[in-house]
């Protein structure tokens, strides 16, 4: 009988032990998760290659963004008060079209949040706060 309990004893801790193994690991994984990545000024000026040419919101080959935005307003970055359709600003794409800046508005007349994709790798790269005052011009 005494072998019975000391069984069921030493399972039950085993178990425990796992448990708070697994929150644990649980925990640091969820606060190392990584968040929306803001460019320095030298990345961001490497992927304006040549001229930056205006492209139409509407045009079908414009990379996906909605889930990097969705990233951006948890991290508080956007507003959620600009509705989606006045979100997206403009488009620019570089000359060798091989990466879009998409500005997103704020609400400060003249910032922006510009998000720039890889369209050859079809993924962000980051996100740039930018006081747009002649940069596409």
């Amino acid at each position: 009988m005494a072998m019975h309990h000391f069984l069921r004893l030493t399972f039950i801790a085993l178990f425990v032990i796992t448990a708070f193994f697994c929150v644990y690991f649980i925990i640091r994984k969820h606060r190392n998760k990584k968040g929306p990545k803001l460019l320095t000024e030298e990345k961001y000026s490497a992927t304006m290659i040549g001229k930056m040419t205006e492209i139409t919101v509407s045009d079908k080959n414009i990379f996906n963004i909605w889930p990097y935005i969705s990233k951006l307003k948890a991290a508080k970055i956007l507003s959620h008060k600009i509705k989606e359709p006045q979100l997206v600003h403009k488009i620019y794409r570089n000359s060798t079209e091989d990466f879009e800046h998409i500005l997103l508005s704020t609400e400060k007349e003249n910032h922006f949040v510009v998000i720039v994709a890889n369209r050859n790798k079809n993924k962000t790269i980051g996100y740039f706060l930018h006081d747009l005052n002649g940069l596409y011009a």
